[in-house]
């Protein structure tokens, strides 16, 4: 299974895979679906994407926050400001993260 990942960097994105990734469209694709987001100082929140809007702000649903790979605990909804965004990327549904994380 290929897994894109989006990556912010200043006015550019980029996928792993080389090709272009429209981040808009990226994102709305992937609304109501688990994703992972990752802010640019290392927190990881994971959720349900419930909604994301024009400027890329993303809203979670049963969101959890994980610190340094540790589950720091449940949050809820929660609204992320897109400018605080390192990563979004989608959890396949064949994927037990929480087993992952445990492995590293």
């Amino acid at each position: 299974a290929t897994v894109s990942v989006l990556y912010w960097s200043g006015a550019t994105t980029h996928s792993k895979m080389d090709d272009p990734v429209y981040p808009l469209p990226y994102l709305q694709d992937l609304a109501g679906k688990h994703v992972v987001a990752k802010l640019k100082w290392g927190h990881e929140y994971r959720g349900l994407l419930a909604a994301v809007d024009a400027y890329m702000n993303l809203q979670l649903a049963r969101c959890e926050e994980w610190i340094d790979g540790s589950f720091s605990g449940q949050l809820g909804d929660v609204l992320i400001r897109c400018n605080n965004i390192l990563y979004v990327r989608g959890i396949p549904e064949d994927e037990d993260i929480d087993a992952k994380d445990e492995e590293e």
